[in-house]
């Protein structure tokens, strides 16, 4: 099978075609080179869904991504504070000289009990902003809240350092 880009993928979404990709990483460095890929293709306003257990690779693909969108904080997981907002810029705009700024909204919903717990530390003064591109982890605790177009992204450990990785956009 031929190599899987982004691009592909985000332009049938936006023909209304749900389509389904699968990519194996065989270690964090192509986590991460994969999402420089999306990143080259955000304009503000995606909602990125991260789905796998504990030490897939959502954490790592999510450092990529800051690095892609110029971020120029270390990136952990919210696993405490559930929310961090970083200021990022998107990498479309590096080359037309006018650098887009963007809020990179990096959400783990992990210890969320309920919807009020995501709703306390502010999820909703970011979700529909097009200066936003928001990543969430453990985005089931809060399905309820996230816009029908996320984009979701499965992370399943195949072994120590392979990832098997699925992306899709709900329909």
């Amino acid at each position: 099978m031929p190599p899987l880009f982004f691009s592909d993928f985000l332009h049938s979404f936006r023909y209304n075609k749900l389509v389904k990709k699968i990519l194996i990483s065989k270690n964090p460095e192509e986590t991460m080179n994969f999402a420089f890929e999306v990143a080259k293709d955000l304009r503000g306003g995606e909602v990125l869904a991260l789905q796998g257990d504990l030490g897939a690779g959502k954490t790592t693909f999510t450092k990529g991504l800051a690095e892609a969108l110029k971020v120029n904080e270390t990136i952990t997981s919210p696993t405490f504070v559930i929310l961090k907002s970083y200021d990022a810029i998107l990498p479309s705009t590096h080359l037309q000289g006018v650098l887009e700024k963007v809020k990179l909204v990096h959400i783990d919903a992990y210890r969320c009990d309920s919807i009020e717990d995501i709703k306390s530390v502010g999820i909703e003064d970011y979700l529909g902003r097009d200066d936003v591109i928001m990543v969430v982890e453990w985005p089931e605790k809060i399905q309820e809240l996230l816009p029908e177009d996320t984009i979701n992204i499965v992370f399943k450990s195949v072994d120590e350092k392979t990832r098997e990785i699925n992306y899709d956009f709900n329909d």
